[in-house]
């Protein structure tokens, strides 16, 4: 069999894995490349296969970087199954919505046509059926699929694949993206048993992260430094799982008191309603939060929290006097309303912007971060004197380490190969040197578009 990465090759957006075996081709994500805007030009560029050809996709999750092309794939003659967990395919519905709008805005300022829109996320959503993590399926001849927990997101999943050509059955196992416990909510990343390949993400495949129990305190301290300078603390937040997380620690903070009572907007539609769905799957939560459910803690709401759905409630921010917190999308700084209070907020030195996501590169989350002090945001350039920091304990995805402790329990059988994606290139060479030290297999780093054997 032959698979090849067209996306995320030494980058961490556009994730997007073909699997060619004598019978079936099938894709492991299709996701949307992403940097200094929203969305690249890169996303206009034809498939390099023929998406009528495509047997199925396995979407591990609904991250846009994972599920953005899509209905770029419908639109162009897809119309095999997509499998994912039940979670993933609600989230996916509401962030490829959203991507639809959004996209056509961006397109329109670019002076294209839309990607997708409205009708083709509708009908490619028919194309889903879901599977149970550890439920065992097969989804074509000869092939087998297993989602495993891969503790990134709600319902996101490890697929373990068995292929059978011939009398020879090889298992593929591609990570997803791997979580980074402990961390409230959802539960710790599933190990896997054995398998002859691995394609494994690298988006921290350099960096340490500090240790989880030092975030809430660290949280806290930029609370308080924002209340004692009268100043807005401004957090640019992912819709998905980073917000519902971010909301259970100031939980915490205030009912315990640790915290005084301040405003706190969620000023995201998009998190809204990604957090309605968050409240459908409590039988994911970990044993700690449904422990606070079933004794009556409503986790997502406490005093001085406003959510903000339209624009009018968003605008209206303004006229509350800080200090105040604002959690925004996007994540990255590249759309939603995080922008807007940017523009309005991070010429005062007495705030505060910090920043708890992956920022890819050139997006303007990732020039904040790497202390850039005159922007452009719409079209203005703004000089940055609020301060800019940054907590990576609450990164989603594990680090070097974490992987590696991953990569390591798949010893029954030890794969002989391993794949690295899904990350800058230092990220993915230091990645590359852990795990040949650590498991003595080959590790490959694919070429964007280059096919290899399996």
């Amino acid at each position: 069999m032959q698979i090849s990465f067209h996306g995320a090759c030494r980058e961490v957006t556009g994730s997007c894995i073909l699997v060619e075996t004598n019978q079936t081709k099938f894709l492991v994500d299709c996701g949307l490349f992403q940097g200094r805007e929203f969305f690249t030009r890169k996303n206009f560029d034809p498939f390099v296969f023929d998406p009528s050809e495509i047997s199925f996709v396995l979407l591990t999750h609904a991250h846009l970087d994972h599920c953005g092309r899509l209905p770029k794939l419908f639109g162009e003659g897809f119309r095999g199954k997509i499998f994912s967990t039940p979670a993933t395919k609600d989230l996916t519905e509401i962030i490829l919505s959203d991507s639809a709008r959004v996209i056509g805005q961006e397109a329109g300022k670019m002076g294209l046509s839309p990607l997708y829109g409205e009708d083709e996320v509708g009908e490619g959503m028919g194309l889903f059926e879901t599977i149970e993590y550890r439920e065992e399926r097969e989804v074509s001849p000869g092939i087998r699929v297993r989602p495993r927990d891969a503790g990134h997101i709600l319902g996101s999943s490890i697929f373990e694949v068995w292929i059978k050509e011939g009398n020879k059955e090889k298992k593929i196992v591609f990570s997803g993206d791997l979580g980074n416990p402990p961390t409230p909510i959802i539960k710790d990343t599933e190990f896997i048993d054995g398998a002859d390949a691995v394609v494994v993400e690298s988006t921290y495949g350099g960096l340490l992260h500090e240790p989880a129990e030092e975030r809430l305190g660290l949280l806290r301290q930029a609370v308080l430094e924002s209340v004692g300078r009268g100043g807005v603390l401004m957090i640019p937040s992912f819709a998905l799982e980073r917000t519902q997380e971010v909301l259970y620690e100031l939980n915490y903070l205030v009912e315990k008191k640790q915290l005084p009572q301040i405003p706190i907007f969620v000023d995201s539609p998009l998190a809204i309603r990604a957090t309605s769905v968050y409240k459908k799957y409590v039988d994911l939560y970990d044993e700690a939060s449904r422990r606070l459910i079933e004794a009556g803690d409503n986790i997502f709401n406490f005093p001085g929290l406003r959510y903000t759905s339209s624009v009018e409630e968003s605008k209206a921010i303004n006229n509350t006097s800080p200090p105040k917190v604002i959690i925004a999308g996007s994540g990255m700084c590249t759309g939603g309303r995080m922008p807007y209070h940017l523009l309005r907020y991070l010429g005062e030195p007495k705030n505060h912007l910090l920043i708890i996501s992956y920022q890819a590169e050139e997006s303007l989350g990732r020039r904040l971060f790497d202390g850039e002090k005159v922007v452009s945001i719409e079209n203005e350039r703004v000089r940055v004197r609020a301060k800019v920091s940054a907590i990576g304990a609450y990164s989603s995805h594990a680090d070097q380490s974490k992987i590696l402790n991953w990569v390591k329990k798949i010893n029954s059988p030890c794969p002989r190969k391993f794949f690295i994606n899904h990350g800058e290139e230092e990220k993915s060479i230091a990645l590359r040197e852990g795990i040949e030290r650590e498991t003595g297999a080959k590790a490959i780093i694919p070429e964007y578009g280059q096919s290899y054997k399996v």
